[in-house]
């Protein structure tokens, strides 16, 4: 009976020095600072709504026709990337120099011609094999019965915020703030068709995936849905928490301390009907146990319709919103550690 009483009171005390889940999560969040708040706030000014205007104009030109997968216009698309890298002076991480990860007509649907990937790539000082991939896809819908499905919101508001995102790392750059761990700018081809450039890449990588600390995507963040008329100053986060607790809290102290969105998490939900999780590209790097944040602002009237048009994004807005997207690739990016995988 001593014996077993003793033990009952070793049980109890043990069971009281482990901290709660509350306190895990209150430590976790106390211990993400941004010791350079200065230099997120100083190189995130670069992005701006006017840059960011110009660049979804271009990108939804009726010489560009839909970006379709395979296509012209989507290969112009792609050009038009590759010189805005070039005229930035902002590499590629290819070994041939080019800015294309090219995919064959094999690898993708039937109904697909051959495309490509355009990566884009700032270098690490410190660990520059670990790399943070920011991604989103370019390609949209084409042209149908002799109407442009234009794709302003899908996807030209996140591949707008991809350059920007980009060129704020590189004026950092020339600054002499190189990030410690190295950037990929990934934009990606076939999403609408199924997440094949994104798949691609991953049976394909430039960097080890074991090296891969994080996945942001972007796909549609310059538009407001009917779920938020009232208040326009939010963004849906899907699967912040559902591989890493950290990378959750990181976006959380980042938006705390530089844009002060809503941060909404409707669609994150295990069993969410809408199922978004699963349908854009960061899904392909989840599955390999990559963290990952998809940003998103909810469909739309005009989400997969010709009317999706440049003049009816929210460019402040979207400019707010690839802010918090820059401030959380920021801390990922210049963290001491990697981003940890194990949930609390």
């Amino acid at each position: 009976m001593k014996l077993l009483v003793f033990s009952a009171i070793i049980s109890i005390v043990g069971s009281c020095s482990n901290p709660s889940y509350t306190e895990k999560v209150e430590a976790l969040k106390n211990s993400i600072v941004f010791d350079d708040m200065e230099a997120v706030e100083r190189f995130s000014s670069t992005i701006t709504a006017d840059e960011l205007k110009k660049s979804v104009y271009t990108l939804t030109s009726d010489s560009l026709e839909g970006r379709k997968t395979g296509e012209i216009g989507h290969f112009k698309a792609a050009q038009f990337l590759k010189d805005f890298y070039i005229k930035e002076d902002i590499s590629s991480p290819l070994s041939t120099g080019d800015y294309y990860q090219n995919i064959p007509a094999s690898f993708l649907n039937q109904s697909s011609k051959t495309s490509q990937n355009v990566l884009a790539y700032i270098k690490g000082t410190e660990f520059p094999d670990e790399v943070l991939i920011i991604s989103g896809h370019l390609d949209h819908l084409g042209v149908k019965d002799s109407l442009i499905y234009y794709g302003a919101d899908d996807n030209a508001s996140g591949t707008a915020a991809l350059m920007e995102i980009a060129q704020a790392f590189n004026e950092a750059k020339k600054a002499g703030m190189s990030p410690k761990r190295s950037i990929l700018i990934l934009h990606l081809t076939a999403e609408e068709n199924g997440l094949y450039g994104s798949n691609y890449y991953i049976q394909n990588p430039v960097f080890a995936l074991n090296k891969t600390v994080a996945n942001l995507n972007i796909d549609m963040i310059g538009r407001t849905d009917r779920l938020h008329n009232i208040n326009d100053e939010y963004i849906y986060l899907i699967g912040s928490d559902r591989i890493s607790k950290e990378l959750h809290y990181i976006s959380e102290v980042a938006n705390e301390d530089f844009t002060r969105l809503k941060l909404d998490y409707k669609y994150n939900a295990e069993n969410e009907p809408n199922r978004y999780y699963y349908r854009s590209d960061h899904y392909n790097f989840a599955q390999k146990g990559i963290p990952v944040i998809f940003y998103f602002n909810g469909e739309h009237e005009d989400y997969h319709q010709a009317t999706d048009t440049p003049d009816k994004l929210n460019y402040p807005l979207l400019e707010k919103r690839t802010k918090l997207i820059f401030a959380t690739a920021w801390y990922v990016a210049n963290s001491d550690k990697r981003v940890s995988v194990e949930k609390l």
